[in-house]
C-alpha cells in the first residue's frame, strides 16, 4: 500500500509539474501566426481562446512541448467550428498532432496543410471540405491520415505514400473518392489501417494490399468493388478485412488459409453464391464472420473442433438448407447464431441442451417444427439472453407448462407465426424479460396482469391477436416504463447497424440499431377485442414512447391524465368507442410525430394548440361531434346537433295548428248543417 501510494504521489506531481510548465510557457511567435490566421479564417470566434498578446499554449484545445515550447497538438473536436480556408496558412512547422474532427469546416482543403513538414497526425474528419485532393501529398512525418466524412471528390491520392512513407493509419471514408485503389498504396510499408469505406470505388481488391506486411484492418465496405485478386504464398497480417455492400459475386474465393491473424471477416449484402469455403468453415483465428444477405446455398457446415475462437456466426438471408448442425454446440466460445430467413428445416438439436456459451439465437422467417419441444431443449442454455423464433412452428400451440425456465431471458420473440392458445404462465418466472413480442398471431384469452410485475418490460407487443376482456391496471405501473433504468446492451443482428447517404440531402443517416437498447418503450395492444376503459393510471408511464390501442372495443373517455406522456411519440386509439371530447392538455404533447382518435364517437373542439394542429383530418375522421381545423367549425356543428330538435318542436306546432283549423272547420260545417241549412230548405219549402 505504501509503494502504491508513493507511486500515485510521484504522479500526481508529474502531472502538476506539466501543467504548471505549460501554463508558464511562452506562445512561440510562428505559432502564434499561424493561429492567428487559423482564428481568421473562422466565421464564429473559438471559445477558449484568448487575445494575441496571451500565451496561446493556455488556449482551449492547445497543448504545447515541454520541451521545445511549441505547439504539439491542436485538438478542437465537436466546436461546430465553420470557417473558408481556401487562403489560409498554417506555420506551425512543430505541430506533431491537428484534431479537427466532429466540426464543420467549410471550404477546399488548404495546401497549405501539406507544408508542415513535421506534421505526424492531421484528423479532419466530420467537416464540410470539398474538392479534389492533390496528387502528391509532401508530408514527410505524416503518421496519422483521417479526412473522413466530408465531401471530397475525384480520385484518392497516389503519391501520398510516395513522400509519406511512415504513414499507419488512411482513413477516406464516407466521401465521394471514385476510380480505383492506386497502385502507390503498396508503397506504405508501415500502413496498419486503411478505410476508403462508403465512396464510390470500383475494380478488384489489388493483391498488394493484401501483401502489406503490417496492415492490420482493411474497410472496403459500401463501394462499387466487383472481385478480389489472387493471392498466393502471403502471410498477411490482416486481423479485420470488411469488403460488405459491394458488388461481389460469385463464390467465396478459398484464400483465408493465407490469413493466419484474421479475426473479423464481413461480407454481408453481395451477390456470393456457393457455400462457405474450407478456408473459412476451417478457421483457428476466425471470431466474427457476417455472410449475411447474399445468396450463399447448400448446407450449412462448420468444423467446431479447429474454430476455437468463433464468437459470432451470422448467415441470415441466404439460402441455405437442410437443418440446423449439431456440432454447433460444439464451437465452445459460439455466443451469437444468426440463421434467420433460410430455407432451413426440422427441430432445435437435441445438443443444444448442452449450449453453454449461447446468448442469442435467432431462427426467425425458417421452416421449423414443434415449438414445445424447441423451448424444452432451450431453456437449459445458461447464457441464453435473446430468443428470436419469428415466423415459425405456424398454426402450433405456445406450450403453457408452467415448468419452463428461462432465468437469463431478456429478449423474446417469437411473432407472426399464426400461433394459437394463451399466454403461458411460464412467462412470469422471467425476472428478467425486458421486450416480449407475441404480435400477429391468434392467441386468445386475457392479458394476464403479472406481465406487470416484470420489473425490466419496456417493450411489449401484443398486437394483432385476439384477447378479450380489460386492459389489466398492472400494465400501468411496469417500472421499465415509469423509469427506463435497464442495462440491456446485446447486439441484435436482426436489427444491423449501417450507413447510407441519403440521395437527396447527401447526408449520411444511421437507418437502423443493432441494440435491443435502442427500441423505443413500447406498449402495443392493438387490434385485438379488448374492452373496458383507458386507465388514468396509464399517464405514470412517464417513458412510453408508444402507446397503440386502436381497433379494440374499448369505451369511456380520453383521460386528461396521459398528457403526462411527455416523451410520447406515437398515440394511437383510433377505431374504438370512446367518448368525451379530446383534453385540453394533449397540446403539452411535444414529442408526437403520430397521433389518431379516427373513427370513435368524440364530441367538442380539436385543441388548438401544440402538436395536435399539425395532424390531417385521417387522425379525427369518423367522429360526427368533433369540430376544429379540418373538421366543420364549431359554430356549424352546434346548429347541426340542435337542428334535431328545433325541426320536431316546428312539426308540433304545425299539426298543433292543422288540428286547430280541421277542429274550427268541422264545428263550422256542422253549424251551418244544424242552423243554417234547415232554415234555408224551410224558406224554399214556403216560396
Amino acid at each position: 500500500m505504501v509503494v502504491v501510494f508513493e507511486i500515485w504521489l510521484l504522479v500526481m506531481f508529474s502531472l502538476q509539474l506539466q501543467s504548471v510548465i505549460s501554463q508558464n510557457l511562452t506562445c512561440n511567435s510562428d505559432d502564434l501566426t499561424g493561429l492567428s490566421g487559423f482564428m481568421n479564417a473562422m466565421e464564429s470566434p473559438i471559445d477558449g481562446w484568448g487575445p494575441a498578446n496571451s500565451s496561446c499554449c493556455n488556449w482551449v484545445g492547445i497543448t504545447c512541448s515541454s520541451s521545445s515550447g511549441r505547439i504539439v497538438r491542436l485538438e478542437l473536436p465537436k466546436k461546430r467550428l465553420t470557417g473558408n480556408f481556401s487562403d489560409l496558412i498554417f506555420n506551425l512547422n512543430q505541430l506533431k498532432s491537428l484534431n479537427l474532427s466532429h466540426n464543420f469546416l467549410k471550404g477546399p482543403l488548404p495546401t497549405s496543410l501539406f507544408l508542415l513538414d513535421n506534421l505526424e497526425v492531421l484528423d479532419l474528419s466530420s467537416n464540410k471540405f470539398n474538392g479534389v485532393l492533390p496528387d502528391s501529398i509532401y508530408l514527410p512525418a505524416l503518421q496519422v491520415l483521417d479526412i473522413s466524412d466530408n465531401n471530397f471528390r475525384g480520385f484518392l491520392p497516389f503519391g501520398l505514400c510516395v513522400n509519406s512513407t511512415g504513414i499507419r493509419v488512411l482513413t477516406f471514408s464516407v466521401n465521394y473518392f471514385t476510380g480505383n485503389i492506386p497502385p502507390q498504396i503498396g508503397n506504405c510499408g508501415f500502413l496498419e489501417h486503411l478505410s476508403v469505406a462508403s465512396n464510390s470505388i470500383s475494380g478488384i481488391i489489388p493483391d498488394f494490399l493484401l501483401r502489406l506486411p503490417r496492415l492490420q484492418e482493411l474497410d472496403l465496405q459500401d463501394n462499387e468493388f466487383t472481385g478480389i485478386s489472387g493471392i498466393r504464398n502471403s502471410s498477411s497480417e490482416l486481423v479485420r478485412l470488411d469488403i460488405s455492400s459491394n458488388r461481389f459475386s460469385g463464390n467465396i474465393p478459398d484464400i483465408f488459409y493465407n490469413f493466419r491473424n484474421l479475426s473479423h471477416f464481413l461480407s454481408h449484402s453481395n451477390n456470393l453464391t456457393g457455400g462457405v469455403p474450407a478456408s473459412l468453415s476451417n478457421s483457428q483465428t476466425i471470431s466474427s464472420l457476417n455472410l449475411r444477405n447474399n445468396y450463399l446455398d447448400g448446407p450449412i457446415d462448420f468444423n467446431c473442433s479447429k474454430m476455437i475462437n468463433l464468437t459470432s456466426l451470422d448467415l441470415s438471408n441466404n439460402n441455405f438448407s437442410g437443418t440446423i448442425p449439431a456440432n454447433l454446440a460444439s464451437c465452445l466460445n459460439l455466443k451469437s447464431i444468426n440463421l434467420a430467413r433460410n430455407k432451413l428445416t426440422g427441430q432445435i438439436p437435441e445438443s443444444f441442451k448442452n449450449f453453454r456459451s449461447l446468448s442469442y439465437l435467432s431462427l426467425s422467417s425458417g421452416s421449423f417444427s414443434n415449438l414445445s419441444t424447441s423451448l424444452k431443449i432451450l431453456q437449459h442454455s445458461p447464457n441464453l439472453t435473446v430468443l428470436v423464433l419469428a415466423m415459425n412452428f405456424y398454426t402450433e400451440q405456445l406450450p403453457s407448462d408452467g415448468y419452463l425456465r428461462f432465468k437469463t431471458l431478456e429478449a423474446l420473440v417469437i411473432s407472426s407465426s399464426s400461433l394459437t392458445g394463451t399466454i403461458p404462465s411460464w412467462l412470469n418466472g422471467l425476472t428478467h424479460l425486458q421486450l416480449l413480442d407475441f404480435s400477429s398471431n391468434h392467441f386468445t384469452g386475457q392479458i394476464p396482469a403479472f406481465l406487470g410485475d416484470l420489473k425490466s418490460l419496456f417493450y411489449l407487443d401484443l398486437s394483432n391477436n385476439s384477447f378479450s376482456g380489460e386492459i389489466p391496471k398492472n400494465l400501468t405501473a411496469l417500472q421499465s416504463m415509469i423509469s427506463r433504468d435497464i442495462s440491456l446492451q446485446k447486439p441484435s443482428q436482426d436489427f444491423p447497424i449501417y450507413m447510407s447517404r441519403n440521395v437527396i440531402s447527401n447526408t449520411w443517416m444511421t437507418l437502423q440499431y443493432d441494440e435491443i437498447m435502442m427500441f423505443p418503450t413500447l406498449l402495443d395492444l392493438s387490434n385485438n377485442l379488448l374492452t373496458g376503459p383507458i386507465w388514468p393510471e396509464f399517464g405514470n408511464l412517464k417513458k412510453l414512447s408508444v402507446l397503440d390501442l386502436k381497433h379494440n372495443n374499448l369505451s369511456g373517455t380520453i383521460p386528461s391524465s396521459l398528457s403526462s406522456l411527455r416523451n410520447i411519440e406515437t398515440l394511437d386509439m383510433s377505431y374504438n368507442s370512446l367518448t368525451g371530447t379530446i383534453p385540453l392538455s394533449f397540446g403539452n404533447l411535444h414529442f408526437l410525430s403520430k397521433f389518431s382518435v379516427a373513427h370513435n364517437d368524440l364530441t367538442g373542439s380539436i385543441p388548438s394548440t401544440g402538436q395536435l394542429q399539425t395532424f390531417s383530418i385521417a387522425s379525427f375522421e369518423g367522429n360526427s361531434g368533433l369540430c376544429g381545423k379540418y373538421l366543420l367549425k364549431c359554430e356549424k356543428t352546434q346548429v347541426l346537433l340542435e337542428t334535431p330538435a328545433a325541426s320536431k318542436d316546428e312539426d308540433d306546432s304545425i299539426t298543433r295548428v292543422l288540428a286547430f283549423i280541421g277542429f274550427g272547420t268541422g264545428f263550422l260545417v256542422t253549424v251551418f248543417y244544424l242552423l243554417v241549412v234547415p232554415r234555408l230548405i224551410k224558406g224554399y219549402t214556403h216560396s
